[in-house]
């Protein structure tokens, strides 16, 4: 059993000095993650960076800790160490089935041990576990990483925190992958693996934060270093020009640490051979090509798809960035050129009078896209995939110079399925993406850049957006030169080693990196090799060789190879291809999606057995706080229909909230007390539409409404509510332990409670009422599926906590029925059941109720209306984030 936040046993003051809404403290301490140190050592155009991660046990009992984390897209982890009093683990890199298998037998036999996995090619997940009583216990990770260099600047890009991502699809029927607030959908099979619960505003920081960057400009002048969005303090070397930055204390984990180093370019080509060490395979290595090309764009025709989103996430200033760059992008375009503009939430917009198909790019044309735009504002989920397989479509038959832009944060799960989607469709299109956030996925936009051999631009405020758009309006225009080919002197390319797998295209300002192995290194030394790069149109460049004795050039390019073949597993998939990844990533010692690095101490330190465990819950990212919830799947924090709404999930059928047990928990609001049946639901606030089952809503004529962009609502002032009288069996039948009554948290009832639950209800007039039935019928259906499952087995104390569980679902489940005007005679039994499980749950009527009968008589009521509709049968997919669990 996985508690996401877990209330701490002694009695917990809500108002901490310093604290705010849903700020919880005790004399224990904070969450199990107490510190992250970062450090990183940049040479020239490269980092080398070491992050450490404290986990510290605050409870009486031993704990497993889990925690899910960013690291940058295109860093090479290559080492784990566990640090824990007077013992030193090193991590082994293994296939990650067995990894885990290893990991969960560690656990089981009271040894300490830790496991880390990659999610996304910038999400990870770290387990720690058997941590005992007060002891703290250290993880370190060593990771390799390029910067990318363009017009003139490097960036080092630091990620932070995993924000909440988009979750579509169906939800599936078989066991989670993950301990995660998203269900596992039919799109997004491990979306609980890349969901941890949330920080409500106002919580004391709960995690120390250190950075600290010394910069080697290795030769290069470096003439400026500018940081984006933090605070920190420089230090100059009196020799050698080395400099230490490192980030003022206090700082949260809600935004990405980015610093941008100013250098002027030095070479125009240059290629790095760096031979494999002594031991390994004989006359082989690593090349690293750069070209920084000389030259023009040529300007053409162009068939231009711009594609805007426009989701609840993107509320703001993101939305205020995101129009300003479409408009800048729609103003350099030229009567030569067509165009289109999609804009998309659950539905695609676009600008009226202008058609459904490409349009010239006349000032008539581009005046109407612009007013478009002025009027947008975000809502809604974010429905990526429609919008870009009909941006390809509309390219598809073009013979201008075809260009697909994408506007977006990329707060999407469902990265896998669109890429496997789209990268067929893209053939001879160029694809430019824009992410505009303080916490950007950007490992989704550069593997979506890349595969469509265009370019990536991030923005991470209003500030930096002119420097931005001036970038891309040079990507927007045709490149210098396209079709690139490697032709080796001197040396040989090892076939099906070159990363990027596609070359992309040359533009002005902006290097062509590309890595692989060589073998057959010329003996009169590295100088004698050398590779040219050609393109169309006569253009080449040939780089001479230079030998270098960074080991590090081999785990970076190991790194780009195993994301591209993981790209390509996600379009192709197949076992000889897994098998591949594997082989790679073992006999580089980088880790991978299919592999994990994980530490076991020797030591039994527990009697083993089951361990209490805790998802650590992470910072809402910067600027969200303020957002609408996505209308289809809310994700982030808000304030709706006068409470504080969160996080829900559908888990195993059941829809529930990260939240804590009752209680309450770190960092949590307490759950108000529930309105009494006969009382009207309170008016919701304006949101966006709804995303349920059935055919979207038609877009509303004219332009959307506002979505107010003020600060959230000041919490409600008065005490934190009194915990809820249980449901109880006969009292003849058994004693009721006291975790039914809410007072006390026992071993047993830690493992047993689960999360309570929020429903966010949707505005009136939205939803249908055929579609609010249709939803209800199937979140009903697998809640009866929870009920009866293995209910032969159940203890009265566990059937008692099933229907109390189920009340939190039910109550405004059957608020939205009555709200949208369902059928009456199908709502009257479950509002008859909400009713009697209330009066129950209060302690109405003075007898205790019969337990059995309540039982029978929910499990009846559910199957009635559910009836043949209510449980989707769906298949279940394996993948390799599940093996081994």
């Amino acid at each position: 059993m996985t508690v996401h936040i877990t209330p701490l046993p002694e009695p917990i003051a809500p108002e901490a000095p310093g604290g705010g809404l849903g700020a919880l403290s005790t004399d224990k301490g904070n969450l199990p993650l107490d510190s992250v140190d970062v450090h990183a050592s940049i040479t020239g155009l490269a980092a080398g960076i070491e992050v450490v991660q404290g986990f510290r046990n605050p409870f009486d009992v031993p704990l497993e800790a889990t925690y899910v984390f960013p690291l940058p897209n295109r860093a090479a982890v290559t080492r784990l160490r566990m640090e824990a009093g007077d013992r030193v683990i090193e991590g082994r890199l293994k296939e990650r089935g067995q990894a885990r298998e290893d990991y969960d037998n560690a656990i089981a036999a009271g040894q300490r041990a830790a496991i880390a996995e990659e999610e996304r090619p910038d999400v990870f997940t770290m387990r720690v576990g058997n941590i005992l009583p007060g002891e703290r216990v250290t993880i370190r990770l060593t990771l390799n990483q390029p910067l990318p260099y363009e017009d003139g600047g490097a960036t080092f890009r630091f990620p932070l925190v995993v924000a909440p991502r988009y979750i579509p699809g169906d939800p599936l029927d078989d066991a989670q992958a993950g301990d995660g607030v998203q269900s596992d959908t039919d799109a997004v099979p491990d979306a609980s693996r890349i969901s941890p619960p949330v920080l409500l505003p106002g919580f004391p920081n709960p995690v120390r934060l250190s950075i600290g960057v010394d910069i080697d400009p290795a030769g290069l002048p470096l003439s400026e270093i500018k940081s984006a969005l933090h605070v920190v303090a420089e230090e100059s070397a009196e020799a050698g020009g080395k400099t230490t930055v490192r980030l003022q204390p206090g700082e949260r984990l809600n935004r990405d640490f980015i610093l941008r180093l100013a250098y002027a370019p030095q070479e125009t080509a240059a290629l790095a051979l760096t031979p494999d060490a002594q031991g390994e395979e004989e006359g082989e290595g690593t090349f690293t090509l750069t070209v920084l090309p000389a030259g023009e764009t040529r300007p053409q025709p162009r068939d231009v798809v711009l594609i805007l989103d426009r989701s609840g996430s993107m509320h703001g200033w993101k939305m205020v960035a995101a129009r300003r760059a479409a408009a800048r992008i729609i103003d350099t375009l030229t009567a030569d050129d067509r165009f289109a503009v999609l804009a998309f939430d659950n539905t695609i917009e676009r600008p009226r009078d202008l058609g459904t198909g490409l349009v010239a790019g006349t000032d008539r044309n581009r005046f109407r896209a612009v007013e478009h735009l002025a009027a947008m504002d975000a809502r809604g989920g974010t429905e990526m995939l429609s919008p870009l397989t009909e941006a390809a479509a509309l390219l598809a038959d073009s013979t201008a110079d075809r260009v697909l832009v994408l506007i977006t944060d990329g707060q999407v799960g469902n990265e896998d399925q669109i890429l496997a989607h789209l990268v067929p469709r893209l053939q001879g299109v160029r694809v430019h993406t824009v992410g505009i956030d303080r916490a950007v996925n950007a490992g989704f936009l550069r593997r979506l850049a890349a595969d469509g051999q265009g370019r990536c631009e991030l923005v991470e405020s209003e500030d930096r957006l002119d420097e931005a758009m001036d970038n891309i309006h040079h990507r927007i225009g045709s490149p210098i030169a396209t079709n690139l080919s490697l032709h080796p002197e001197g040396l040989e390319i090892v076939p099906d080693t070159v990363a990027p797998r596609r070359l992309g295209a040359l533009f002005p300002g902006v290097p062509l990196v590309i890595s692989g192995r060589f073998r057959g290194a010329p003996s009169a030394g590295a100088a004698a090799a050398a590779v040219v790069v050609r393109g169309d149109e006569s253009w080449e460049q040939r780089a001479a060789g230079v030998a270098a004795e960074d080991r590090a050039n081999a785990a970076v390019w190991a790194r780009a190879h195993l994301r591209d073949l993981e790209d390509q597993y996600a379009v192709d998939g197949g076992e000889e291809l897994e098998r591949r990844i594997v082989a790679t990533s073992l006999k580089f010692g980088v880790l991978c999606r299919f592999t994990s690095f994980v530490a076991v101490d020797t030591r039994v330190v527990t009697e083993g057995g089951t361990s209490h465990k805790v998802v650590q819950p992470v910072e809402m990212p910067q600027g969200w706080g303020d957002a609408p919830v996505d209308a289809a799947r809310p994700m982030m924090a808000t304030q709706q229909m006068g409470y504080d709404t969160f996080s829900v999930k559908s888990v195993r059928g059941r829809s529930r909230a990260a939240m804590p047990p009752p209680g309450g928990g770190y960092g949590m609001a307490p759950r108000p007390a529930p309105a009494p049946p006969s009382a009207p639901p309170p008016p919701a606030a304006p949101s966006a539409p709804s995303a349920q089952s059935g055919p979207p809503p038609a877009a509303p004529s004219g332009p959307p409404p506002s979505t107010p962009t003020g600060p959230p609502s000041p919490p409600r002032p008065g005490p934190r509510p009194a915990s809820r009288p249980p449901l109880q069996p006969d009292a003849d039948e058994l004693d009721v332990p006291d975790f039914l009554r809410g007072d006390s948290a026992s071993a047993e009832s830690a493992e047993s409670a689960e999360p309570e639950s929020y429903k966010i209800l949707p505005a009136p007039g939205i939803e249908t009422a055929a579609e609010t039935l249709a939803q209800v019928r199937r979140e009903l259906g697998q809640e009866f599926q929870r009920l009866t499952q293995f209910a032969a087995g159940d203890t009265l104390q566990a059937r008692a906590q099933k229907l109390r569980d189920l009340l939190d679902k039910l109550e405004p489940m059957v608020m939205r029925l009555e709200r949208v005007g369902a059928d009456a005679a199908l709502v009257a039994p479950l509002r008859g059941l909400v009713t009697e499980l209330q009066a129950v749950r209060s302690g109405e009527g003075g007898e205790p109720p019969n337990l059995e009968r309540l039982w029978g008589q929910t499990t009846q009521v559910l199957a009635d209306f559910v009836g043949a509709g209510g449980q989707s049968q769906r298949g279940s997919k394996r993948a390799f984030w599940k093996r081994g669990s």
